[in-house]
């Protein structure tokens, strides 16, 4: 016969149990063994997580590696397009965090999402477009007007509280467009309005110049990583990583070099290139035609390649870290080289020999010209990025070989219908063809002026 257990034994062994399941449930940093790796669900968009010229980049990125640097931790990043779907794989466990950009709302700690400590404070926006016939000023203006979001963001929710209070009030919810292509049928006339977290506004505002801000629909909110339940205990360490980056100015780096000047961003015209020709211009010009005759290059594609990148500025820097008359990235520059990115000599002397090194990589079924524009295409965009342009135009039955057809696939490598499916993933496809089209039209002028 077996022993019968006294009532308070039997209480006692299953409160023990319920705060050893809890504990194994908490799980931190202290469970990890050095060199083990830490699974971190992203999402591919500019201000999270991207493939950029030098390898995989972004804030979340940037982040993720920081904290991994600190416990000696690998990482293996795994990446996925839909907020709900994200979400829903955190809750199941199927990695140790998020970190792809999401606010922390009552909503979400309500339906028991646990967020680690917030990094960044951000706020929702209504964003219009200039010269539209109705730009609304307050909510109770976005009845009427077709608007639409992101499916599974935040801004659903902030839509649903508004409705509470205007009744007629309705928008479109958009799962295969996130709010980078909301923006941009806004800009195209598309949308009458959408809504966007600020940090996402500053940084696609200088590609969509006629944008604008509406009015703010919430106050300041949070971003903070989503922890998966089962490792809740690392709240605590990403506390003491977020204090130990916020005390040494790396968190402030990392802000600065994807922020700190997306507000400063010039859209160029002819009149300010004219006026720099005379001003500028002058004092490079013998070292650009030094590294065009060195390289095989039109001296003047080589002026408006480096008015394009730096407005003839030695001291140029970008909020990605590319630097100089050239505007090189650390890694190109080294494999260059050079040994100070300042120098403008070293730099034009550099640009030109990486020029002619993607030119070279260009296949010999691209012809004449266009061999130049795709080369130009990879010095903005990355010759990865380039390579999936050719391959998705394969797909869609057009010609990868011609510019004239290559310029209408690569505005979808910004859509996630297809670089979900490529394997450099999301990039802006429109800025490649911006950029060719202004370096052509500076060329045009100096091939056009007297040059003093």
């Amino acid at each position: 016969m077996c022993p019968v257990l006294p009532l308070s034994k039997i209480f006692s062994f299953i409160f023990l149990s319920v705060l050893l399941l809890a504990a194994c449930s908490e799980n931190g940093v202290d469970s990890l063994e050095v060199d083990d790796t830490i699974t971190v669900i992203t999402r591919n968009a500019p201000t999270t997580w991207f493939e950029g010229r030098e390898g995989h980049a972004g804030i979340e990125h940037d982040l993720v590696m920081s904290f991994a640097k600190k416990y000696q931790l690998k990482v293996e990043f795994k990446v996925m397009d839909n907020i709900d779907d994200i979400l829903s794989a955190i809750k199941e466990n199927k990695a140790h965090f998020v970190a792809a950009g999401i606010t922390r709302t009552d909503t979400r700690e309500e339906n028991d999402f646990e967020f680690g400590p917030d990094y960044q404070k951000i706020q929702e926006l209504v964003i219009c477009r200039r010269g539209a016939e109705r730009i609304p000023k307050e909510p109770k203006d976005l009845v009427g007007l077709s608007l639409a979001v992101m499916a599974g963001s935040s801004y659903e929710d902030t839509l649903a509280d508004l409705k509470e209070k205007y009744p007629d009030l309705s928008w479109q919810v958009e799962s295969e467009m996130d709010t980078e292509q909301l923006l941009e049928q806004v800009w195209k006339k598309k949308l009458d309005c959408t809504i966007s977290d600020s940090n996402i506004f500053s940084i696609n505002r200088r590609y969509y110049p006629e944008l604008l801000v509406a009015f703010p629909v919430t106050d300041e909110q949070s971003l903070a990583w989503v922890l998966s339940p089962e490792w809740s205990g690392l709240d605590n360490d990403i506390e003491s990583w977020l204090d130990d980056i916020e005390e040494s100015g790396e968190l402030a780096s990392i802000m600065e070099r994807y922020y700190g000047h997306v507000e400063n961003y010039d859209y160029v015209d002819i009149a300010r290139f004219k006026r720099r020709i005379k001003s500028r211009l002058p004092k490079y010009k013998s070292l650009l035609k030094k590294a065009a005759n060195k390289y095989g290059f039109n001296w003047t594609l080589l002026a408006a390649l480096s008015y394009q990148e730096s407005h003839w500025s030695p001291t140029s820097r970008s909020p990605t870290g590319v630097r100089g008359f050239m505007m090189l990235t650390q890694r190109t520059a080294k494999s260059l080289g050079v040994t100070n990115r300042l120098d403008a000599a070293q730099s034009i002397n550099a640009g030109a020999k990486y020029l002619r090194k993607n030119l070279k990589r260009i296949p010999d079924s691209v012809q004449e010209q266009d061999r130049m524009w795709y080369a130009l295409a990879a010095y903005n965009i990355g010759f990865g990025h380039l390579t999936d342009a050719r391959e998705l135009a394969k797909q869609l039955g057009k010609n990868p070989d011609l510019w004239v057809e290559l310029k209408e696939v690569l505005p979808l490598l910004s859509k996630k219908k297809y670089y979900r499916k490529l394997k450099h993933g999301y990039a802006r496809g429109l800025e490649p063809i911006r950029y060719v089209q202004r370096i052509r039209e500076y060329q045009q002028v100096l091939d056009q002026i007297q040059i003093p």
